[in-house]
């Protein structure tokens, strides 16, 4: 009796070669749709599906497959002897080859189809065929892949399919299908946190290696929904590694927290502000962001981009060397010519003028990388050992906007502290950023103690405005606003301020000592603001 392969698949590539093969060794192909027209144009036989069912099509295409002629014939195991009996006794063959690649439905749920429309992107039958096969792969050559057909078609000239390749096989079956079930349960569900979590996954690339050079690592991308560093592109420089990835997608995240025009995407707890303080709404503004391990270094807001690096290589022009820069809008030729005075790993924005790229890549090993989306993730993700964390994104910026001293906040103060509280919530927690001209002068955070990195961040904050020459900065008056990720829970850091020069400071409230910090800038005539929300980051 010849030996049968069921080939059925969305995406071609590669099946010619494999169906030729098999059909020049005396296979019959089992074959359906528009896989079985697609090898008779190229002149391979093909028997129907219907012909072994003894079953139509039908339900528009829904019913094909789904008939014991065709699950028996794949599931039967060739060493039990029952089993064979059974396909005897009914007349059916076994089916020795299944080829199969699902629906697009990791494609189309991301096109905003309807939900009846996405719904018929669900393959029923495809799964069901794979995990029959995958289940018997010591008889059964389940393809999913046609990056596998070349290995097949010469372990099969060679008569030699090993036990291994079989098992490797099956074990991609089920690795797509519980990542297609994943897609389909979080697009019917839209659930916060379900009974299981769906994740979708799907391999970008790998990395040289992790966080420390002795660490594998790989990055893996939405496969069901689109994702700001799915969609980039590299113009130029070495390839990314584990450290880039994580930094560039703080310093996207930093950058873009202040709107992206390119997209329309307004700033980040807009919303907030518009309600609270309505006068001070943001609006789109230029930002720019430099991050080195994994925390901001420097982050700004300039009429123009040159203006806003500027303001931010002044913040930090030690920390930012080997450090990543994200912008929010377009790098001409002036800002790319200060970018190239330092070495950097990567610089990212929504784009480049020409001038700018040849400027840049003169830099050998320079990435430049050009994102056009603002994040949209609606959930983070954090392993641990025997799980995975998971929380909302902190895209809110205050629940309120409390003026809770007796000294009230000057206009003059009000944008500073809406910029310093968006600026902050990207600085490890405990973190502390002083605030002139919509610019961090100086940022401390990533301490146990909340103290030292206010010393540090204020320390740093006096000596910007000091040295940085190039920096139009309004006067020289010391940075007059300090921001908070959490509340205070001594007095020290407003008695810190205040020896500073600060005139106003934003924090969440929240601590059973918020009256000694209240005392306390009423003591030196400092106005502070609650606004009833934290911002840890761990």
């Amino acid at each position: 009796m010849k030996k049968r392969a069921l080939i059925s698949v969305f995406y071609k590539n590669g099946v010619i070669e494999l169906a030729s093969f098999l059909n020049n060794c005396g296979w019959e192909i089992i074959s359906t749709g528009g896989t079985s027209k697609y090898l008779q144009e190229n002149n391979i036989p093909v028997i129907d599906v219907a012909q072994v069912t003894g079953f139509p099509e039908c339900l528009d295409g829904r019913v094909k497959t789904l008939h014991p002629a065709i699950h028996a014939g794949i599931l039967a195991r060739r060493d039990v002897q029952s089993h064979v009996d059974t396909l005897k006794e009914n007349n059916l063959q076994a089916i020795d080859v299944v080829c199969v690649n699902l629906y697009p439905f990791f494609e189309k749920v991301q096109a905003g189809l309807s939900l009846e429309e996405t719904v018929e992107f669900i393959d029923i039958g495809g799964p069901g065929m794979l995990r029959s096969a995958a289940k018997n792969f010591n008889d059964v050559i389940v393809l999913t892949d046609p990056d596998d057909y070349a290995q097949t078609i010469e372990g099969l000239k060679n008569g030699n399919v090993s036990a291994d390749f079989r098992k490797r096989l099956a074990g991609k079956v089920f690795n797509l299908t519980s990542a297609y079930d994943g897609a389909i349960a979080r697009f019917l569900l839209e659930e916060e946190y379900p009974p299981y979590l769906p994740m979708s996954l799907k391999m970008g690339q790998p990395l040289r290696y992790g966080e420390n050079s002795h660490q594998s690592a790989a990055l893996y991308l939405n496969a069901d929904r689109p994702g700001v560093l799915g969609g980039m592109k590299q113009l130029h420089g070495k390839e990314m590694g584990y450290n880039n990835i994580r930094d560039l997608d703080v310093a996207w995240k930093a950058a873009c927290a202040f709107g992206l025009p390119a997209d329309g995407t307004l700033p980040a707890g807009e919303e907030d502000v518009r309600k609270f303080v309505p006068a001070h709404s943001s609006g789109q503004k230029i930002s720019c962001a430099a991050v080195k391990h994994n925390t901001p270094c420097g982050i700004a807001l300039g009429g123009t981009l040159l203006e806003a690096y500027n303001k931010v290589f002044a913040c930090d022009p030690v920390s930012i060397f080997g450090g990543i820069i994200a912008c929010n809008a377009k790098v001409d030729a002036s800002v790319a010519a200060k970018f190239g005075e330092l070495f950097l790993e990567i610089v990212a924005a929504p784009d480049f003028d020409e001038e700018a790229l040849e400027i840049l890549k003169k830099k050998k090993n320079l990435r430049i990388i050009k994102l056009d989306k603002a994040p949209k993730e609606p959930y983070e993700y954090i392993s641990i050992d025997g799980g995975i964390l998971t929380q909302q994104s902190d895209r809110s910026l205050f629940d309120k906007w409390e003026v809770v001293t007796q000294a009230s906040v000057q206009e003059r103060d009000i944008a500073d502290m809406i910029f310093g509280m968006r600026a902050v919530t990207f600085v490890k927690s405990n973190a502390i950023i002083i605030v002139k001209d919509l610019a961090a002068t100086g940022i401390g955070g990533g301490q146990v103690n909340r103290i030292w990195p206010a010393r540090q961040a204020l320390e740093r904050g006096a000596s910007v405005i000091e040295s940085a020459a190039e920096i139009p900065w309004n006067d020289k008056e010391p940075a007059r606003v300090l921001a908070s990720d959490a509340f205070f829970p001594f007095n020290d850091i407003v008695e810190a301020a205040a020896a500073a020069g600060v005139k106003a400071i934003i924090q969440p409230g929240g601590s059973v000592n918020d009256k000694m910090s209240i005392e306390a800038c009423d003591k030196f005539g400092i106005a502070m603001v609650f606004t009833g929300k934290r911002h840890f980051k761990h």
